[in-house]
């Protein structure tokens, strides 16, 4: 199955977090957290749709400005996303430069920001190039648990954690996964082109069996075409399977709280990047700064059932010794499975 989703971390663990998710076939890309952003391609800038800011201490936000910088001067919308308060950041953000010439641009940016205040309630604003980034009146909405995006394709959940302020975790969730077998395709004479965008969307939203997809292709300067149930090309030439899931953890204190929703945010997820920012050696210091330690890390990653965990945002005071924190997130992922299994027997042996 080729995947839909291509997570990477635009730095290295010890560097400012930032999780950039390229969308396979879409065009677009996701981008989690705003910390240095040097390290990025400027072309993968104008790829990005949509940006989750998880707070706004400097590590998280200070890649906003080449953000800015890169974008400003062509045609695009953009949304940004983050906990109480991003819109005024962002607004003092755009007030710190000078647009007197922003009249003279042909092209047009409209950044569109989204501050989820509690996972029920969120307000968004607007700012756009042409009105020299002047504030445009916000609008409230409703959010359904913590759905901050939701479109054909994917849908993004935050849940509010504690980091002395309001810190989202991410959750990115492709809706299901379509394959097209090509060489079914070629049995039935059907071709391979845009109409398949079509069945997919069809097969992501739920349409029923009997509707029709419109099969087209051409021939010279014509346009040939098909009706076919849905029903039947979901049988004969598709494979569908539950989507991806990438989860996004960071500065979080490790609390009873904070611990169940991070589980709940990250269940089942294909891959977790999950802060571990601390030894396990140094869990008072950690406590006190309200992040992670690397047996932490590992524990929540296991607790929630995850395919594949990446760990990342190590303090520098661990510089040059990546490899003994990764060696602790590890054996506190394996270790959890033990501890669980031991449970499960002592349960049984109960009965």
């Amino acid at each position: 199955m080729t995947p839909l989703l291509h997570p990477f971390l635009v730095n290295d663990p010890f560097g400012d977090p930032a999780l950039y998710v390229d969308i396979k076939f879409e065009k677009r890309a996701l981008l989690f957290d705003l910390g240095d952003l040097h390290a990025l391609d400027p072309r993968k800038f104008l790829r990005l749709t949509d940006v989750f800011v998880s707070h706004a201490h400097i590590d998280h936000f200070i890649g906003f400005d080449q953000l800015l910088r890169t974008l400003v001067g062509r045609d695009k919308r953009i949304r940004l996303y983050g906990p109480a308060g991003i819109i005024d950041r962002v607004e003092h953000k755009l007030a710190g430069y000078t647009w007197n010439l922003a009249h003279r641009y042909k092209s047009d940016l409209i950044i569109s920001v989204t501050e989820m205040s509690t996972p029920a309630e969120a307000t968004t604003a607007a700012f756009q190039l042409r009105n020299a980034f002047r504030r445009e009146a916000g609008v409230q909405r409703r959010l359904a648990e913590g759905v901050l995006l939701d479109d054909e394709t994917l849908c993004v959940r935050a849940a509010v954690l504690e980091h002395i302020i309001p810190c989202l975790g991410f959750a990115v969730e492709e809706k299901a996964h379509v394959n097209v077998w090509k060489n079914r395709l070629e049995t039935l004479g059907l071709p391979v082109g845009p109409w398949l965008r079509e069945l997919k969307r069809a097969v992501v939203q739920g349409e029923p069996d009997d509707s029709k997809v419109r099969v087209w292709w051409r021939e010279g300067e014509q346009v040939r075409e098909r009706y076919l149930p849905l029903g039947t090309l979901k049988k004969q030439v598709l494979r569908v399977v539950p989507g991806q899931k990438i989860s996004y953890v960071v500065d979080s204190l490790y609390s009873e709280e904070n611990a169940k929703r991070i589980v709940a945010l990250a269940w089942a997820s294909d891959i977790l990047f999950i802060e571990a920012a601390f030894s396990r050696a140094d869990t008072e210091k950690a406590a006190d700064r309200y992040h992670l330690t690397t047996h932490q890390a590992g524990t929540l990653a296991r607790l929630a059932g995850v395919r594949r965990l990446e760990p990342f945002h190590f303090s520098p005071r661990y510089a040059g010794e990546e490899d003994r924190l990764r060696h602790e997130v590890a054996e506190a992922f394996a270790a959890t499975i033990t501890e669980q299994f031991h449970k499960r027997r002592s349960e049984d042996c109960r009965r």
